[in-house]
C-alpha cells in the first residue's frame, strides 16, 4: 500500500473567483493573468498532479500577476485526466507513466515561443508545484530561455546530469514532506555544491508537509501559516531577483 503522498486534503476548499482568463495556445489550453501594467516579464507556473484547473493552482498564478508578471498555466497533461482525490493510490505509478514530469519539453516550448511573440517577454521565469517542482527541475537543466525557477517539493531523482542547472534555481522543501526525505534534501546541495556553476537556493521550511505552499489563505492552518508566506515570499523574491 502507497503511502497517500498528497497529505492536503483536496476535498474541503472554498470556491476561488479567478482573475485570469483560459486561452487557447495551439493545442494547449492555457490560464493566463496579466498585471493592469505593461511588462516584459513573465512567469509560466506548472501545475501539481491536480492540473491546470485546480483552484489553489490558479490562486497562484493570480498572485505572480499582482506581483508584476505575466504569468500563464498551460494545460501540461494536454486535456488528459489530472489525479483527483477520489483516485486509487495503487493506480498512481500507472497513472505518473503517461503523466511525466520529464517530458514537458514541448510544452514549454510552445508556452515560451506564445509568451515572446504574442505577449513581448523578454525575461522568462518559472515556478512548478509537486509534480510542476519536477517539471521545474528538468526544464531548469535543458532549456536555457528559463532565466530562473522554482521548484516547491520536487525533484528530478534518477539522473547524474540533475545538477548542472542551466540558470538560477531555487528547491523549496517542506520538513516533514514524506515524499521527499532530508537525506535527498542533503544529497541535492551536497551535489550542487559540487557541479552547479549558477546560483541556486535550497530551504527547508518547518514543520511543513508537502504541497504545504499553494493553500489559499483561508484554507490555512494558523500554525502554518507564517511558513506558507515566507515560501511564498521567498518564492516571488527570488523571481524578482533574476526575473
Amino acid at each position: 500500500q502507497m503511502a497517500d503522498p498528497f497529505l492536503y486534503n483536496t476535498g474541503e476548499r472554498s470556491h476561488y473567483g479567478c482573475l485570469g482568463h483560459e486561452i487557447q495556445i495551439e493545442y494547449l489550453k492555457a490560464y493566463v493573468c496579466r498585471p493592469s501594467f505593461s511588462t516584459d516579464k513573465a512567469v509560466i507556473v506548472v501545475h501539481d498532479v491536480f492540473g491546470w484547473q485546480f483552484p489553489d493552482i490558479r490562486y497562484i498564478v493570480d498572485l505572480m500577476a499582482g506581483h508584476g508578471f505575466i504569468t500563464i498555466c498551460p494545460d501540461f497533461f494536454k486535456g488528459t485526466e489530472p489525479w483527483t482525490s477520489t483516485d486509487h493510490w495503487a493506480d498512481f505509478p500507472d497513472w505518473m507513466k503517461n503523466h511525466d514530469p520529464m517530458k514537458v519539453d514541448k510544452e514549454a516550448d510552445v508556452v515560451l515561443k506564445y509568451l515572446k511573440e504574442q505577449c513581448g517577454a523578454k525575461k522568462i521565469g518559472i515556478v512548478g508545484f509537486s509534480w510542476g517542482g519536477m517539471a521545474v527541475h528538468h526544464l531548469m537543466l535543458k532549456n536555457p530561455q528559463l532565466t530562473a525557477g522554482v521548484s516547491l517539493y520536487g525533484i528530478v531523482r534518477d539522473s547524474e546530469e540533475r545538477y548542472s542547472l542551466l540558470n538560477p534555481t531555487f528547491f523549496i522543501f517542506g520538513e516533514k514532506d514524506h515524499t521527499i526525505s532530508l537525506e535527498q534534501i542533503f544529497l541535492l546541495e551536497d551535489k550542487l555544491k559540487q557541479y552547479c556553476k549558477v546560483p541556486y537556493k535550497i530551504k527547508v521550511y518547518p514543520g511543513q508537509v508537502h504541497g504545504f505552499a499553494q493553500l489559499k489563505p483561508e484554507d490555512m492552518k494558523p500554525e502554518d501559516k507564517p511558513y506558507i508566506e515566507e515560501a511564498r515570499r521567498d518564492m516571488i523574491d527570488w523571481i524578482k531577483m533574476f526575473v
